[in-house]
């Protein structure tokens, strides 16, 4: 394949990918593919306030840089309840 075909199929694949990451506010669809779960799911999250939204009308959008930073929330508590049930275990092994 030629350099200029890969540019090409560059510029309608990714071209599309890279707008949906520039995007400054997503709908639930975006969400959904960039989290990898199911629309429900986002819809679920947005209606019991589990994950920053907003509506517009019917419909639910989310800020990038909120959801972005909802992620890094949700790892750091994962990480910190990690630190204090190894703590808990005294050697830091986990138990069966």
């Amino acid at each position: 394949m030629r350099i200029d075909n890969y540019i090409r199929l560059y510029i309608i694949c990714g071209g599309i990918i890279m707008a949906k990451k520039n995007k400054e506010i997503y709908d639930a669809k975006d969400v959904a593919e960039y989290l990898h779960v199911h629309l429900f799911t986002i819809h679920k999250y947005a209606r019991e306030g589990k994950i920053p939204a907003f509506k517009i009308g019917a419909d639910w959008r989310f800020h990038r840089k909120s959801i972005e930073k909802w992620i890094r929330e949700k790892e750091q508590s994962n990480i910190t309840k990690s630190k204090s049930s190894k703590q808990k275990d005294g050697d830091g092994l986990f138990k069966s």
